[in-house]
């Protein structure tokens, strides 16, 4: 069986790490260097670094930056922000990550998801998700940092990028993000029942329970959290040790 991963995650915004509640009223968390150098030490499985102001800036992700954690780090590593190209991709990999999330620009022209995976390959392309609920909708995807309603449902554009070629769903729930209510285990499951790639749940994390109910009750492969790692709400071995003792393959 394959062990579930835990994934701290770094929302830059300026060369600092922040954090909000559905997208809005960020407050600063640290410097994301010095996030990344704890996170690795304290036994996270990955780290997501999402650049969250490129795409509505109209700029590539902040290299230098990025370089600067690849270097702290011995743990896979995604980047996201403001990627629209092949090139962009070739030179995140070429300063230090593994893998490379897309957002914006596969929604904008999808054919981008097939175009990395052939150059790349599937395992270092990860499409990210951000999906709304509204009741007269249901589950749709927003892009631009959770601008923009694109009236695509959530769980069919989950499919498509994984026919498309994706290694890898990060699937957010904005109506639970920075809430700490829980994942949107409805919409994770959805999606994981959906897909044959690995899907990271993100969005709402606030206790041991809520991962223990992502990885049992959604089947996602994955839990990325931010705000309860960078405030010290909960540690990342405490976690994995309580996971592990109700049943939930982790690595120690």
């Amino acid at each position: 069986m394959l062990t579930k991963r835990i994934i701290p995650c770094l929302d830059v915004k300026d060369g600092r790490t922040v954090k909000g509640v559905r997208f809005e009223g960020l407050r600063d968390a640290g410097d994301p260097v010095a996030l990344a150098a704890q996170y690795a030490k304290q036994g996270a499985d990955e780290l997501v670094f999402l650049d969250i102001t490129a795409t509505n800036q109209k700029r590539q992700t902040l290299v230098q930056l990025v370089r600067d954690v690849a270097a702290t780090l011995d743990i896979p590593f995604t980047v996201g922000g403001g990627i629209g190209s092949v090139a962009d991709v070739e030179m995140l990999l070429l300063n230090g990550t593994d893998k490379a999330s897309i957002n914006s620009a596969a929604l904008h022209r999808p054919e981008l998801i097939d175009e990395l995976a052939r150059r790349f390959g599937s395992q270092c392309i990860v499409v990210a998700v951000d999906a709304r609920y509204t009741e007269e909708n249901g589950w749709q995807v927003y892009t631009r940092a959770g601008t923009h309603n694109t009236g695509r449902d959530a769980v069919q554009w989950c499919r498509e990028v994984a026919d498309r070629g994706c290694g890898e769903i990060l699937l957010t729930s904005m109506s639970n993000d920075g809430t700490k209510d829980g994942f949107a285990l409805d919409l994770t499951g959805d999606v994981s029942r959906a897909v044959s790639v690995p899907v990271v749940a993100s969005g709402g994390a606030g206790s041991i329970q809520h991962f223990t109910d992502v990885f049992q009750q959604a089947q996602a492969d994955a839990g990325l959290a931010a705000s309860i790692f960078h405030f010290g709400e909960i540690g990342i071995q405490e976690l994995k040790q309580t996971l592990r003792a109700e049943g939930i393959p982790v690595r120690l």
